[in-house]
């Protein structure tokens, strides 16, 4: 389990996550949903281990995370980050081998090409990864995150993937089909938390959602419990139209402008 207590970022006297506590457990696909500027990536970036927060603690599987050294949190986590910027034409399968050798992989070669393969992209080894779309860049470097920690549980240790807007880029099909390979993940017993714009998607796959506004936490739980008219309408601001088709427990989200013509 990841739990977060009291974590507070702030820059220029303004606070990016004010106060916010979280547990991440094995077993459970939990998504970050809410505006731009909300303070999204700034907490998975704390909880990741990459930003050091201004107060409050993180801890991983009951030990500050300060304890661990880079090496460590490499083999108990994963990122695929909002962008990446590469400035040498890598092959997507040397892109991809890099998360194998952060985990330690006897075999890295091999496992960079069964997690191109998870991903969709068998036979695109040897494609340079800057000839490559823009959506497909961003599924190879979601299969580095799958090769640096391949199975979700070790030693009875749940290992995590953090996902920021892993569907950025990709068509509905890809869309669809990350997110499931993601959710197979947490299925195993891994933690999984992403950070999507697309609220259908999040009502689908999140078995536990987060809603933040402004770095605070205004709603947390079930999607069925939290996806409601008031907390859509209040931290969006538009007018949310919640429905419960096609299947009763997921709720669904129709966006509506905030003026009409001739109103």
């Amino acid at each position: 389990m990841i739990t977060a207590e009291g974590v507070t970022v702030s820059r220029s006297g303004r606070k990016l996550v004010d106060n916010v506590g979280v547990e991440l457990r094995g077993g459970h696909f939990s998504v970050i949903i809410g505006p731009n500027g909300a303070g999204k990536s700034t907490l998975m970036k704390v909880l990741s281990g990459e930003l050091k927060p201004d107060a409050g603690q993180i801890a991983y599987h009951g030990s500050p995370i300060v304890r661990y050294q880079p090496v460590q949190l490499a083999r108990l986590r994963a990122v695929l980050p909002q962008s990446v910027q590469l400035s040498f034409p890598f092959t997507a399968l040397e892109i991809v081998r890099m998360g194998a050798v952060a985990q330690g992989a006897r075999n890295p070669l091999e496992q960079a090409r069964q997690a191109l393969a998870r991903v969709g992209l068998r036979g695109f080894e040897a494609r340079p990864y800057p000839s490559l779309s823009g959506g497909e860049q961003q599924r190879v470097q979601f299969a580095r995150a799958l090769a640096q920690v391949p199975d979700p549980v070790v030693d009875g240790v749940p290992r995590a993937l953090f996902l920021d807007e892993p569907t950025a880029s990709l068509d509905l099909g890809h869309q669809i089909s990350v997110l499931e390979v993601a959710r197979d993940f947490a299925a195993a017993g891994g933690i999984v938390l992403a950070i999507l714009h697309d609220l259908n998607l999040a009502a689908e796959f999140a078995d536990h959602l987060l809603v933040l506004d402004h770095g605070s936490v205004v709603s947390q739980g079930a999607c069925g419990e939290t996806v409601n008219d008031d907390t859509i309408g209040n931290v969006y601001g538009i007018a949310g139209a919640v429905g419960r088709l096609p299947a009763e427990h997921i709720p669904f989200v129709l966006p509506q402008a905030r003026h009409r013509p001739g109103a």
